[in-house]
């Protein structure tokens, strides 16, 4: 069986996976913060003397619901209890094996630029893999010090490190690759959050039940503050997700920058969907996410060409794209490890490079992005070439 035919039925089936559990991790995630956000006082005073703090009412799908929550712990535990978590751990499980699989097995295409930095594979893997054991060290390490307990020191601390992180990730890998690895350093805290300190503060609330004793508060105070941490990481994580169709950011000569930027916006406007659960949302935080959002836009803006000298004809680039890019972007390519063009994006006829004349010319000359990894060692002379063709009107 061909290699190629496997991987890409691999990265579907992966992929595939790593969605469906992303959305129910990340939509239970939701929920429970609105939850929480939307309790009200009980309406019955016998739940109040039962030791319900809060309820919320709501209709959905046809049906009524109502849902209770302990100011601690009910007097008796019931026979079942339900944790969230497997959604978080299937997470990462998924999406760990989703970058071996594209990013790792395949480090030569999405991960290494040698234009950014002339890594082999097994140090572009030992980088990345270091990037997200470090990202938790770090991170766990600033919220059990004594900088963890003020939440405002601690948030100006995390921001650093992604900034340097952000950085340092743009200066080692492609674009593509960097902004992935922000993400799933990002996702990896996450998921760890739940598994070292989310779950094992409500196994403790839940031992200390069955054992007639108060639980400890800081349990609930440590998993407090990682449920925050969560909530504000997810959109930057989510845009992450999808980064690698957005060439012009991740392709930007500063594209370092555009990633914070796009993440502050993500997590502004997540901070203000927060607020607005509580009922005191502030203008001014979503309005602060969207002129975010808008500077990452202008900084993103394609700058000013240079004389690139006159206009190319036709019979000047055919040759490069038949030396450059056919190799992957054919009916069949002959590039080892694509078993079909990517994106479906042919290159073999006259007319289907005429036809995608934009999208190379962004690709190939305002970004840079491809061919990937500069696989099949395009010049820049070539690529200047490209750009004076598409200059002339593609004919």
């Amino acid at each position: 069986m061909d290699a190629a035919f496997v991987v890409e039925w691999l990265n579907l089936v992966l992929r595939w996976a790593h969605m469906i559990v992303g959305i129910a991790w990340i939509g239970a995630s939701f929920y429970f913060i609105w939850l929480d956000n939307h309790l009200h006082p009980p309406l019955d005073p016998a739940d109040a003397a039962k030791g319900i703090g809060g309820e919320v009412w709501a209709v959905h799908g046809g049906g009524f619901y109502t849902a209770k929550k302990f100011t601690l712990a009910p007097e008796k535990l019931p026979p079942e209890l339900h944790w969230f978590k497997w959604e978080a751990y299937t997470t990462l499980i998924t999406g760990f094996f989703l970058l071996c699989l594209v990013y790792y097995y395949g480090a030569e295409v999405a991960l290494i630029d040698p234009s950014v930095m002339p890594l082999t594979k097994v140090e572009a893997i030992a980088i990345g893999l270091g990037f997200l054991v470090l990202g938790w060290l770090v991170y766990d390490g600033l919220c059990r010090s004594a900088f963890g307990e003020d939440d405002a020191l601690l948030g100006g601390l995390l921001i650093i490190y992604c900034a340097v992180s952000a950085w340092a990730l743009c200066h080692l890998f492609s674009g593509r690759g960097a902004y992935l690895h922000f993400g799933a350093m990002l996702g990896t805290i996450m998921v760890l959050n739940v598994y070292f300190v989310i779950i094992p503060g409500q196994r403790e609330l839940v031992k200390a039940k069955e054992e007639g004793r108060t639980p400890d508060p800081k349990y609930g105070l440590m998993g407090r503050q990682r449920s925050v941490h969560n909530t504000y990481f997810t959109l930057p994580v989510l845009f992450t997700m999808i980064s690698n169709h957005y060439a012009g950011l991740y392709g930007h000569p500063w594209n370092w920058v555009l990633l914070l930027l796009i993440s502050a916006s993500g997590a502004l406007v997540r901070v203000w969907f927060v607020q607005r659960h509580k009922g005191n949302q502030n203008p001014l935080v979503l309005a602060a996410g969207l002129v975010m959002l808008a500077i990452t836009a202008i900084v993103s803006l394609p700058r000013p060409e240079a004389d690139i000298g006159p206009p190319a004809s036709f019979a000047e680039v055919q040759p490069i794209f038949k030396e450059r890019c056919q190799s992957c972007h054919a009916t069949k390519p002959t590039q080892e490890g694509f078993a079909a063009p990517p994106k479906g994006v042919l290159l073999e006829t006259p007319e289907e490079i005429r036809a995608r004349a934009a999208m190379i010319n962004q690709q190939v000359w305002v970004t840079r992005v491809m061919p990937p990894g500069n696989l099949t060692h395009i010049t820049d002379a070539e690529r200047r070439l490209i750009a004076r063709w598409f200059k002339g009107g593609a004919q």
